[in-house]
């Protein structure tokens, strides 16, 4: 039962509106103009600045705020981060928290668009956007609570005008080199930082927390998004302000908040309850579910399968196995229960791969229990599938 981050399928491929891809494709081969012009520091300062800035942006603003609503703010500082987060050029302020918003409700099931455990790392680091799943939104039920700003509709509708307001700010600051290092090299650079959280933080890090998907913490990419790669935590707790819960884990975004909240700018940022950051919280169902799917996912169905057939070759026990496989799939799990046999992993097995995998959790055994049921359900099935019922497989 071994999950590996897929390849995108023939279905995702065809799904990408090509047209639309070309723009974001001019964006980045504009970056190569930084050999024909003439680059001077302060070009490379504007970038780094602007990288930051308009990645608080996303971060505070598209992410914690319009997504989450993590905290409060006035309706004009509320417009200020709809821009400032639309000058990065990653659509309109509506569009971004109601794609969020559906990322939360199905993270890393079929239904999550940018899931790199569904759809592979490509499609969901970039190519979701641009495909027609990306660009549909229901509005009216994902995100009518800021729908009803005609300054936010307004800005999600010319979702182009803040970038190309900031791109033109910088030429006449800053001329070409400005215009292609300071904007444009910034802006890729920005793309990709963001992108990253989509795509590397549910592969690569820990998961300190239960939360039923693949996201992982990551320092480096924490650093690199002001916060954003404790993405475990946030799964845990969507809807706390800070993103490290603890002094040690860098969070820039909950830092320039936390100072802007002295001055009454954000009020009521929500902290994570003691409970929840240590892991003491009850699991839902159907976070059980599927962390106990991804913990059968540890093993291999295929091996046990194949040990079985091997172990069982030339004995009583194969030809039991296939009378009881031409009843129903239902009497060859009772029989692999019966038989209590070795290649099945135990429950001490499965409760030292859920330690493993799992730290903060305040009980093992129903995930435990689930994932010994569905390791059970796949290896009937793959035996039900194989060469069971007329022959053994040789392997």
């Amino acid at each position: 039962m071994s999950v590996e981050p897929c390849s995108s399928s023939p279905a995702d491929q065809g799904d990408i509106i090509h047209p639309r891809v070309l723009p974001f494709i001019i964006v980045h081969l504009t970056c190569l103009a930084i050999f024909w012009v003439d680059v001077q520091p302060i070009d490379w300062i504007i970038c780094g600045a602007l990288y930051v800035i308009r990645m608080f942006g996303i971060t505070a603003g598209f992410h914690r705020y319009f997504s989450h609503r993590s905290y409060k703010t006035s309706r004009g500082f509320q417009f200020f981060l709809a821009f400032l987060g639309q000058s990065s050029a990653q659509r309109g302020t509506l569009w971004w928290a109601a794609k969020h918003r559906e990322h939360h409700k199905h993270s890393d099931t079929e239904e999550d668009i940018h899931s790199p455990v569904q759809h592979g790392f490509w499609y969901s680091h970039v190519l979701w956007i641009f495909s027609k799943r990306g660009r549909t939104v229901d509005y009216s039920t994902t995100i009518k609570d800021f729908q009803k700003y005609p300054e936010l509709v307004w800005l999600d509708k010319w979702d182009r005008v803040p970038p190309i307001l900031l791109g033109v700010l910088v030429w006449a600051i800053a001329g070409w080199s400005g215009l292609v290092v300071g904007f444009f090299v910034s802006t890729v650079l920005l793309f990709h930082g963001t992108f990253t959280i989509n795509s590397l933080s549910h592969v690569f890090g820990k998961q300190p927390y239960v939360t039923g998907d693949s996201s992982r913490n990551n320092l480096f990419l924490a650093i690199i998004t002001l916060g954003e790669g404790w993405h475990n935590n946030h799964h845990h707790f969507p809807s706390a302000t800070p993103q490290g819960f603890h002094w040690w884990q860098i969070d820039i975004t909950y830092y320039i908040l936390k100072a802007l909240s002295v001055f009454r700018i954000v009020w009521d940022l929500r902290l994570p309850p003691a409970h929840v950051v240590e892991g003491e919280r009850k699991l839902s169902l159907t976070t059980i579910e599927n962390a106990a799917q991804q913990l059968a996912a540890s093993f291999s169905t295929e091996h046990i399968g194949k040990t079985v057939l091997k172990a069982w070759t030339h004995t009583p026990k194969l030809e039991e196995l296939r009378n009881r496989a031409r009843i129903s799939q239902a009497e060859v799990e009772a029989f692999l229960k019966e038989m209590k046999i070795l290649e099945l992993p135990s429950i001490t097995n499965l409760k030292d791969q859920a330690q493993k995998m799992f730290d903060h959790i305040p009980s093992l055994n129903p995930i435990v229990e689930r994932a010994n049921q569905i390791i059970v359900q796949a290896v009937s099935a793959w035996l039900l599938q194989s060469d069971v019922c007329e022959t053994a497989v040789a392997v």
